[in-house]
């Protein structure tokens, strides 16, 4: 079994992004399983002459049987018949056995493994944008349809194809042997064979691609409802959800409805052939052998070969059909899967060294690919290394516009930004994110234990380390309180899907403590307290206070009182910098700063 199950690594790297045409895509996504391909190649074919082996063997015995009779029947023939026994017994079910290996242990459990595994980590490197324009649901079952279509159909070419392949044009050698004008009875019938593969499969192939546009739509619906049942719950919409899904289920049921129905009209043409067979090949050698011009073991391979043929046309027909709702399901999956990547790395870049942490923004132009649209318009900061500060300005500023591009989750439309003096583009962006350590007002959570979701932020602290930073996040006490569905209690207690387990504050301490792992250079802080109570806040910002020491901090905050303490505070209006200083400078100017210090209530901006 062993040896099956080593023939390739379900876990090799792909080389290079994913092509967009369906067999160089085919080849990309299981290049380095090409032994077993080939093994498994070489053994359908195998198999199929086998059966027509099979059925030749059986109509010379039925003729020696008839010409010979029983006294003359073992005449001379001990050592064929013995080879014949060895072949019915041994290597045919031994060609099987090895073709049962080769589905059971390696492509089953592996090539979807490997189709699976790279497809995701190509996905996982597409930028924040692609998932932000799709459904996570849709996507992912895009990823599940499109590797088990293409596996299916690699399976199928070479279990089926082959196999069938082998054994018509095995047969047509067989009755070519007993006598010319039966393999061209099924020369022709073989050709109205190809006429109706024609007609019924290229409609079946488009008609699936849309069924699996239609399929992954439904899980991309269903999961969007499920991932905010409580908006759902809130607003009192689950009739409107339920419409939702409706019209969704209708969508696909209709594209199902037209793939059924030119399935059925195809397997009525490929039943009425499936007949025809039988008909045709034994009526013509009983004609044959009945005006003397062939014997009596024509007629038995006919016989034997026919059955097998039209029990095999209706099988191999319905597996084509399959084959072909694969190719349709493969191309619709292709086509959101090998988008190439709007983010790359430059062949150049390396990860930054020894950060000290300026970050300087020069004349950056970013307006979401829209022309006069939001974002930044000539946007020009320095923060100095160990400066800490604070991005204000009312909703649709810039704020959160100036984080994404520091990050490199979008790249600037014109001007550049640059860390310690290189620009970020020539760093690689996995380099640049393990520099920048950041708690967002939107927490997101795995749902993974308490223990590996902190630990994200650095996967080889030791448990002492893991401690403490929960300790300086007051996270600590509610940690050890928890208790998954499972009984699993404490750090190894599941948060839930999104950390739905946590209250906001919660989620906000347990990412605290991961960012206190981390322990990068630079701190950015988007309303890293604002699910907080002020009590909790109060001890939170003693910890983000020592947290800050010696690190360059930008914080974005509407509740000013957590952003007076900071150096400088820049105040954005208008794609640009309207304001900066610190807290007592720009009260004295009277301006947007001091506006919205004198209108906020409880320490947030007005309107």
């Amino acid at each position: 079994m062993r040896f099956f199950e080593n023939l390739f690594d379900p876990f090799a790297a792909a080389s290079g992004p994913p092509p967009k045409t369906l067999i160089a895509f085919g080849k990309w996504l299981f290049s380095g399983a090409g032994k077993a391909v080939a093994m498994m190649g070489v053994v359908s074919v195998l198999i199929g002459i086998a059966e027509v082996m099979a059925a030749w063997i059986m109509g010379l015995i039925i003729e020696r049987i008839s010409t010979l009779g029983r006294s003359a029947f073992m005449d001379g023939y001990t050592l064929p018949l013995i080879g014949m026994v060895a072949f019915m017994l041994l290597l045919r079910p031994a060609l099987i056995l090895f073709q049962a290996g080769l589905n059971s242990l390696s492509f089953g459990p592996g090539l979807s493994v490997l189709g699976l595994f790279r497809v995701h980590k190509y996905t996982l490197g597409q930028s924040l944008s692609f998932f932000e324009d799709d459904f996570a649901g849709r996507i992912n079952q895009k990823q599940m349809q499109t590797t088990a279509a293409l596996g299916e159909l690699l399976m199928e070419l070479l279990n089926a194809v082959a196999f069938a392949g082998a054994m018509v044009l095995g047969g047509a050698a067989v009755l070519f042997a007993s006598d010319w004008r039966l393999s061209m009875v099924m020369f022709v019938w073989l050709v109205l064979y190809i006429i109706a593969l024609r007609w019924g499969l290229p409609k079946i192939r488009k008609l699936g691609k849309a069924r699996a546009e239609t399929r992954s739509a439904i899980s991309g619906n269903f999961v969007d409802s499920i991932a905010n049942i409580q908006t759902v719950k809130l607003f009192a919409h689950t009739d409107r959800e339920e419409s939702e899904a409706r019209k969704t289920l209708e969508n696909f049921r209709q594209a199902a409805l037209n793939f059924g129905r030119q399935v059925f009209r195809f397997r009525i043409v490929v039943a009425l052939l499936a007949g025809l067979l039988p008909v045709a090949l034994v009526g013509a050698s009983v004609a044959l052998w009945y005006s003397g011009a062939t014997e009596t073991g024509a007629i038995v391979t006919a016989g034997i070969l026919a059955s097998r043929l039209g029990a095999m046309t209706g099988w191999f027909s319905f597996m084509l059909m399959g084959l072909f709702a694969d190719i349709g399901t493969a191309e619709d999956g292709i086509a959101t899967l090998a988008k190439d990547y709007t983010l790359l790395d430059r062949p150049s870049a390396k990860p930054p060294e020894n950060v000290t942490g300026e970050i300087n923004f020069q004349q950056v132009d970013f307006h979401y690919g829209r022309e006069g649209g939001g974002g930044l318009n000539g946007f020009d900061l320095v923060v100095k290394p160990g400066e800490k500060l604070a991005l204000i300005g009312r909703s649709g500023a810039g704020k959160s516009t100036v984080v994404s591009l520091l990050l490199r989750m979008r790249d600037v439309e014109g001007g550049g930004i640059f860390l310690d003096g290189t620009d970020i583009r020539d760093l690689t962006q996995d380099g640049l994110r393990q520099q920048i350590g950041m708690v967002t007002q939107d927490t997101q959570m795995f749902n993974r234990s308490a223990r590996d979701n902190i630990l994200y932020g650095r996967p080889e602290a030791t448990e002492a380390e893991l401690i403490a930073a929960c300790e300086q996040a007051q996270a600590l006490e509610f940690i050890a309180d928890l208790e998954d569905n499972r009984g699993r209690k404490g750090f190894e207690a599941r948060l839930g899907e999104r950390g739905v387990k946590l209250s906001g504050g919660q989620r906000q301490r347990v990412a605290i403590a991961r960012v206190i792992l981390k322990n990068a250079p630079i701190l950015v802080l988007d309303e890293a307290t604002s699910a907080l109570d002020s009590e909790v806040e109060a001890a939170i910002q003693d910890t983000l206070d020592s947290l800050m020491q010696g690190k360059t901090v930008i914080a974005i905050a509407h509740r000013l009182s957590t952003i007076a303490r900071m150096d400088r505070i820049v105040v954005l209006d208008g794609g640009g910098i309207a304001e900066q200083g610190t807290h007592e400078e720009l009260l004295a100017q009277k301006g947007l700063y001091a506006g919205f210090w004198a209108r906020q209530s409880g320490g947030f901006i007005g309107a």
